[in-house]
């Protein structure tokens, strides 16, 4: 067993802003005036209802919601800012009190480059085990979304997922395929097994969960009523639109950005109509049609900035955001993957984003490649040292050391040498030498310290008792649902 090391989140001294107040402004009237004229596609009796018995204008034959923009106000105005995300140890929980910005791993990957043959494969839970554990090492990680698919249990991954990760690291963890309300149920009882009793599970949730919408303006029966399920047990939930520029978006970026945004209020407006108070996020993730091909594009030149403004329109409506960072399309890791990972990141945290996920996958968020979560970890930390800003105090001006090394002195002997450059962060990949001096090649260092986390880091385990009630929840979730 190895201690993780303490939680590194991103805390910018210096802030900036991409949209006015007017151009705000804008996308919240356009936002409602899709949600009450055009409205959005519910296939779910259940939502429907509720909907309906506030207030929204429901055609159940057409499975169509229209929400009155006054609705839509009054219902999100009970959206907490601020909440907690719980982990394990409470030394590990994210705050999310809108002054630091903690990432997590990209998720849902369907193939990794195998840990030791190096061969492309279909994802396993051995993999999502070993993801949650070299997640749990990293200090950039500040919580864990199961990065690949365990697809050795095809029936019921999702929930073998959420139990692999439980079981391998200290950290938060957040689902993206819990899209069923009865697996709902049966992962919210695995939370309430990790948090030991509801008043804990409801002030430090150890699960949330993101629901994807479906563009253009469309919600699923199993994604609502699922995420109906954790709302009503106090774990936060939130939506993620993917709409795409020219496809399921219209051709221009405002467009598509002003449907996204209204697939996701439609979605936390229904949360807050059935519990009020309930902690919710905003999550916009868009791409761009490749106009040859057709392929979703996260991170063409013009679809980054679109994450950024997403944080804007979260915080707009008085929510937190999961903010898309890190995710590029090159197929391994090397100058595109790094390319297209600074500057959503950058912009992101000086946008003020509360949580982000991306790091770790390629191929569009297809393909793990477990080394790319170390380079990836890499750029992160080199984005948060800078953001942290510059000591400007009378100490670091160092004024008594430069006079007394004086003209033409030297200060490598100095003890305020000594002192002071022990506290500079250095790379632990990019700096590495031979037994000639020599740097070493990044990608292999991430392959070499990759083998040596999986070899000497072991988190605390869950209790024997936790363990064996995990089990007996997934044994009779197989019975009734497999």
């Amino acid at each position: 067993m190895s201690e993780t090391p303490t939680l590194q989140p991103i805390t910018p001294e210096y802030r900036t802003q991409i949209l006015d107040q007017l151009q705000l402004s804008s996308f919240q009237t356009a936002t409602l005036e899709i949600l009450a004229e055009v409205g959005i596609h519910c296939p779910s009796k259940k939502a429907m209802d509720i909907y309906a018995r506030n207030g929204a204008l429901v055609d159940r034959e057409a499975e169509l919601v229209k929400i009155p923009a006054d609705l839509v106000k009054e219902a999100i105005a009970n959206a907490p800012r601020h909440y907690t995300l719980g982990a394990r140890y409470p030394e590990y929980d994210l705050k999310l009190d809108g002054k630091h910005f903690y990432c997590a791993t990209d998720g849902c990957g369907t193939e990794t480059i195998d840990f030791d043959t190096r061969n492309r494969r279909k994802s396993t839970k051995d993999d999502v085990a070993k993801m949650a554990r070299i997640s749990d090492y990293l200090s950039s990680i500040g919580f864990y979304w199961p990065v690949v698919s365990a697809q050795d249990f095809p029936t019921l991954a999702p929930l073998h997922e959420v139990e692999a990760s439980f079981n391998n690291t200290l950290k938060h963890v957040q689902t993206e395929t819990v899209m069923d309300e009865r697996m709902a149920h049966y992962a919210v009882e695995m939370a309430m097994v990790i948090a030991g009793n509801e008043d804990n599970m409801r002030s430090r949730p150890p699960l949330s969960s993101l629901i994807c919408t479906i563009a253009p303006l469309a919600q699923d029966v199993g994604g609502m009523e699922s995420a109906l399920v954790f709302a009503e047990a106090g774990l936060p939930v939130g939506f993620m639109s993917m709409a795409n520029v020219g496809s399921t978006g219209p051709a221009t970026i405002a467009g598509t950005l002003a449907a996204a945004d209204a697939e996701i209020v439609a979605a936390m407006v229904l949360i807050q109509l059935a519990y009020p108070g309930a902690p919710t996020f905003h999550s916009m993730m868009p791409g761009i049609m490749h106009p040859r091909t057709g392929a979703y594009l996260g991170t063409a030149p013009q679809g980054e900035l679109p994450y950024v403004v997403g944080v804007e329109l979260a915080h707009m409506w008085g929510v937190p955001t999961l903010a898309g960072i890190f995710g590029t399309d090159g197929i391994q890791p090397g100058w595109q993957s790094a390319a297209e990972a600074v500057g959503p990141l950058l912009l992101c945290a000086l946008c003020g984003a509360d949580t982000g996920s991306g790091l770790g996958l390629l191929e569009s968020c297809t393909l793990l490649y477990p080394e790319a979560i170390l380079l990836d970890s890499e750029i992160y930390h080199r984005v948060r040292i800078n953001l942290a800003g510059i000591d400007t105090s009378p100490s670091a001006f160092a004024l008594e050391v430069i006079k007394d090394v004086g003209p033409r002195g030297h200060y490598l002997s100095h003890r305020h040498t000594r002192e002071n450059l022990r506290k500079i962060e250095f790379s632990q990949i990019s700096t590495i030498t031979d037994d000639q001096g020599s740097y070493q090649d990044p990608g292999e260092v991430a392959i070499r310290k990759i083998k040596w986390i999986l070899d000497n880091h072991h988190p605390q385990p869950l209790e024997e008792i936790k363990q064996r009630e995990l089990k007996h929840i997934l044994a009779s979730a197989e019975r009734e649902l497999a």
